[in-house]
């Protein structure tokens, strides 16, 4: 089902890690940042690139790096709406993590230029992965309820910072590789089954907030992060609860029906964690992702 609102069009990146089949399906276009391994010169979209292979070369001991898309890949998406005349409302995903959302701003004021007469927003949600989906999961159901884009804009202003990122890793060697722990500090929790649990914070930085020894233990507090912070009763914003997963579909899985057995709430979506966020947290990683009192 495409867009409702024939007036203006929600713009994400890859960083959302939304289904592609999802976008296209709600006429929601997605500028792709790309991903290249070490020892190779191909370089390709987010897209391109097969999820479970991504992992199974991860495993094997291949490096994977990204790249954020140029301003003018933005240009070249946005620039299709503004012909069609059409407003747009880009949600972007976290400058704590990445410099997409700065291209897209660079884009926007060009194009402002260009055509005077059509509104470009832009909101860095401080967001990622199934988090970002989230935001655009409820500002798409606004818009197709007939929300403005500047009241669409102003509502995911609003959600982006209520909403809860905990997450997961299999192993410790891949934050270490990003210099998110110590050498020192990865091979002694790879080796005694240590689990960090970590947040995105207000500024969008990821924050380590506590360690579980073993997977289940780390799966539990995820669950228990939820209770703990979870918005109640709908006001606002809709109990949408999403999780993102690399490669470990069965914990995903069982993180769900943790969910569910404790709190009576359903997880509306599963979806995979892409080659962008994956090369950077590896294979294994599981991410909770809610709307919360605080996040």
């Amino acid at each position: 089902m495409a867009n409702k609102n024939d007036s203006y069009v929600i713009v994400t990146d890859s960083g959302s890690d939304m289904p592609y089949d999802y976008l296209d399906q709600n006429g929601i276009p997605c500028v792709d940042l790309t991903v290249r391994f070490e020892g190779e010169d191909i370089e390709r979209l987010n897209r391109e690139i097969a999820v479970k292979d991504f992992y199974e070369r991860m495993r094997k001991g291949d490096v994977a790096r990204t790249s954020a898309p140029s301003p003018a890949a933005f240009t070249e998406a946005f620039e299709k709406i503004l012909k069609d005349g059409k407003d747009i409302l880009y949600l972007g995903f976290d400058t704590g993590i990445s410099a997409t959302y700065n291209s897209a701003v660079i884009a926007a004021e060009d194009l402002r230029e260009k055509y005077p007469e059509r509104k470009i927003f832009t909101l860095d949600t401080l967001c990622a992965s199934a988090g970002l989906g989230l935001v655009i999961m409820q500002t798409l159901k606004r818009a197709n309820e007939g929300m403005s884009v500047e009241d669409a804009f102003d509502f995911a202003t609003r959600l982006s910072p209520q909403v809860g990122h905990r997450f997961t890793v299999e192993t410790l060697t891949y934050l270490c590789r990003g210099g998110r722990v110590s050498k020192t500090a990865a091979f002694a929790g790879n080796m005694l089954s240590i689990k960090p649990v970590l947040h995105v914070d207000d500024a969008g930085k990821l924050i380590n907030i506590a360690k579980a020894r073993g997977r289940m233990k780390s799966l539990s507090m995820l669950a228990d992060a939820f209770g703990e912070t979870a918005l109640q009763t709908a006001d606002e914003f809709d109990m949408t609860v999403t999780i993102s997963q690399a490669d470990c579909l069965e914990d995903a899985q069982a993180l769900a029906d943790m969910i569910k057995t404790r709190y009576g709430r359903n997880v509306d979506l599963i979806t995979d964690i892409g080659p962008v966020i994956g090369s950077h947290a590896g294979p294994g990683t599981i991410a909770l992702f809610f709307a919360a009192t605080k996040r």
